[in-house]
């Protein structure tokens, strides 16, 4: 195979849909394709749905390159998302989702018991717990994550993941194994998949996915991640103190780190993404707050009156009700938003300032925990297009905005599938 020129494939599986880019050997992204479940299936828990979905994406995006070109493919999935398999990747029951709560006290308290405080495998959703409701399964041959399952249509390989899937499985991303803990929770541990780092080849792509897609026998299948992560490496984040600011509903961060953070008290735990780590919180401050009170045409007309190099003097921090998780750690947290200015403008910018300062306190946070300073920020989400905000928010942070290179997932996942390329010698 050559290896002049050369693309490779990312997909991101989300819950109302997938996405698909093509990207060049230097990050461009050179196609795209989009489809939505709703198309395929009426169920998000379909698996079948699923592949229909991811498919769809795919031969979108192929449709408008040459396939020959394709070095590598890489797959990401919701975090959490689990299914029970046999040898050949049939599904043998209805998978749990990220957000699927399991309700057996026995369950949750065994992991309780044996999980160490820092583990994301605590609480309801997560991955570990899912294992032990399907392990009893009659012919289960793996419990694996909707990231694996989507790979394995790729490779025929339906025991392998990735380090950012595994995390909330019970994965220790330090040592780089599974630890022996897991069996003291009752859990069965050989029907969990073969772990390798975000990035990793798996093997190279099936014959007959191959023909199936019209791509080249050798392509490369990447071991992919989690939505969450991929996200992270689309913007093109790639330093220790490079931040990533989500301004959707709720305010997220998220920062590259050189070392391993964990900080049970915030609900904090690191993703381990190459040498680095990938730290992040989330604050119950941020859009919702904003739309509680104002509309999006309000907003903007209200916005475009705003001298941001000022400040109100008010002290605000904005939460439409009490209890806040990150930075500050507490479940009767009172909001704080008075008093209220008469002027409806003055009153939308001390919003803007209180976030702000909180997004602050949020880096802040994670330096003190042993995170690098933060140097520079990036911004997705619906926030991200509100320019007094933006100069408001790098007055606060002090750092340099840059701009993100892409906010679909994909592109990150593809990044993974280039970093794979690379490794296996094909681009």
């Amino acid at each position: 195979m050559s290896r002049e020129g050369g693309l490779v494939l990312g997909i991101d599986v989300g819950t109302s849909g997938a996405r698909a880019v093509a990207m060049d050997k230097v990050g461009k992204v050179v196609a795209s394709g989009a489809a939505k479940l709703s198309a395929f299936s009426e169920d998000h828990r379909d698996p079948l749905g699923w592949w229909k979905v991811a498919q769809a994406a795919l031969l979108e995006a192929l449709a408008a390159i040459d396939p020959a070109l394709v070095r590598a493919i890489s797959i990401d999935g919701t975090s959490g998302t689990m299914l029970p398999v046999t040898a050949d990747g049939a599904p043998l029951a209805t998978p749990l989702m990220y957000n699927d709560r399991v309700a057996d006290p026995g369950i949750l308290d065994s992991i309780t018991a044996h999980a160490p405080q820092e583990s994301a495998a605590h609480g309801t959703t997560s991955g570990l717990a899912k294992l032990l409701v399907f392990q009893s399964l009659p012919g289960v041959f793996r419990v694996i994550h909707q990231a694996d399952w989507l790979a394995g249509h790729f490779t025929g390989l339906y025991d392998v993941t990735d380090e950012n899937n595994a995390l909330k499985t019970g994965y220790d991303p330090v040592s780089r194994c599974w630890p022996d803990w897991l069996v003291r929770t009752g859990a069965r541990t050989e029907l969990l998949p073969d772990v390798l780092p975000a990035g990793a080849p798996i093997a190279t792509i099936s014959p007959g996915a191959a023909e199936a897609f019209g791509l080249p026998g050798e392509t490369v299948v990447v071991a992919g991640t989690t939505d969450g992560c991929a996200s992270f490496l689309a913007t093109g984040a790639d330093k220790p103190g490079d931040g990533v600011s989500a301004l959707g509903t709720t305010l997220t961060v998220k920062m590259l780190s050189d070392r391993p953070l964990f900080a049970p008290d915030y609900g904090l735990y690191s993703h381990r993404l190459g040498d680095m780590w990938l730290a992040g919180g989330a604050s119950n401050t941020g859009g919702a707050v904003l739309a509680a009170h104002f509309s999006a045409e309000r907003i903007a007309e209200l916005s475009a009156a705003i001298d941001p190099n000022t400040e109100t003097g008010l002290d605000f921090y904005p939460l439409t009700k009490p209890g806040e998780r990150f930075p500050i750690a507490d479940p009767v947290l009172m909001p704080r938003m008075t008093p209220r200015p008469a002027d409806d403008g003055e009153f939308l910018k001390a919003i803007f300032e209180g976030i702000a300062t909180v997004e602050s306190l949020a880096y802040e946070r994670l330096a003190s925990l042993g995170g690098p300073r933060l140097r520079s920020v990036r911004t997705v989400g619906g926030g991200a297009r509100n320019p007094a905000w933006a100069a408001i928010r790098e007055r606060k942070l002090g750092v340099p905005f840059l701009p993100a290179l892409s906010e679909a997932a994909a592109a990150g996942t593809a990044r993974l599938a280039l970093s794979g390329a690379r490794k296996a010698g094909v681009l």
